[in-house]
């Protein structure tokens, strides 16, 4: 496989940090690479009517084509007025589903790199996945800091309201964010009690926690030394106060009830750090909490799954799906 480009993310994620510095119904499990089909499910809204805290002029979604390598695509999706999960069913059902939450810096979402592709090698092995279109949170929206984490929220309760639909055990319900995508899901891990919207249905009253977290190339902290400072810009707003960084760094936020989580980044990361997948796995420690992390000394930023054989970060999902295996999550 040819490495990928990855020049225009990180030419689009560094622009922004200069510009601001059930039961479940089981079969056999597909192994990784094989054929089995993947098929399309529905979409599914978020919110029964608007999302909260919208604007008098929702955004406008925008979708462009980010890659100059045939071998990939790259869309890159603005313009969320309307939140929306994605369904991708696999063959053979485990069971076990993943919220998927691309990247992006919270100024954008990198959908195929970090969604659809992630959801063909997690479908081949029996997971259901739900890929998560969340709302950006410099396009207007009130409380702002909020709105990304109210989008994660409702999605692992929709999804688990509808466990009978996709047989799937509610209690087999992972998340898997990249960059800023794994601040969110990172978020999620440790804030799902936290009250973040008024309740709009019956649905606000299932548990928003995931029983599994995997953070991969993540955007952890927003203090200084390591954070992105777009990603931090555009979640809080430029020159938020620095207590506002602090209460949504995620190593700040681990607490006795934070499910397990598995961290990956890259020595050479010249955009998010490998420090800030450090503190986070230090915070885990710290509080007695599972966890795993792999530091690899070459794969850069914005990877995915992409990376061939000769480089050492793309053995990442292989070490996930073990990982979530031996935690009871995803089939062995």
């Amino acid at each position: 496989m040819k490495a990928p480009n990855t020049t225009s993310r990180r030419a689009l994620l560094g622009g922004m940090a200069v510009a601001s510095l059930a039961t479940a119904m089981r079969g056999p499990p597909a192994s990784a690479g094989s054929t089995a089909v993947t098929t399309s499910g529905p979409t599914i809204p978020l919110w029964p009517g608007s999302p909260p805290g919208a604007p008098a002029r929702l955004p406008v979604r925008h979708d462009k084509q980010a890659s100059d390598n045939p071998d990939f695509s790259e869309r890159i999706i603005t313009g969320i007025a309307q939140p929306w999960l994605e369904v991708r069913q696999p063959a053979y059902r485990t069971g076990a589903a993943t919220l998927l939450i691309p990247g992006g810096g919270y100024g954008f979402l990198a959908w195929d790199n970090e969604g659809e592709e992630q959801a063909r090698w997690l479908t081949q092995r029996g997971v259901t996945c739900f890929i998560l279109s969340y709302r950006l949170p410099a396009e207007g929206w009130a409380n702002r800091a909020l709105v990304p984490l109210q989008d994660a929220q409702r999605a692992i309760r929709i999804i688990r309201s509808r466990a009978g639909d996709f047989a799937l055990d509610p209690q087999r319900l992972a998340v898997l964010g990249f960059s800023a995508g794994g601040h969110l899901g990172g978020s999620l891990a440790t804030r799902f009690a936290e009250t973040t919207y008024t309740p709009v249905d019956a649905l606000d009253e299932i548990s928003a926690r995931p029983d599994l977290a995997g953070l991969i190339y993540p955007v952890i902290t927003l203090s200084k030394p390591f954070t992105h400072a777009g990603s931090r810009d555009n979640l809080l707003g430029e020159g938020a106060p620095a207590k506002d960084a602090e209460y949504a760094s995620v190593e700040n936020r681990v607490g006795a009830d934070t499910p397990p989580v598995f961290l990956t980044a890259s020595s050479d990361d010249g955009l998010v750090p490998i420090g800030n997948s450090l503190a986070m796995y230090s915070a885990l420690l710290d509080r007695q909490r599972p966890c795993e992390f792999h530091g690899f000394d070459k794969g850069g930023h914005g990877f995915g799954a992409r990376l061939d054989a000769a480089t050492p970060a793309h053995a990442w999902p292989d070490l996930f799906h073990a990982f979530g295996a031996r935690h009871g999550i995803f089939a062995a």
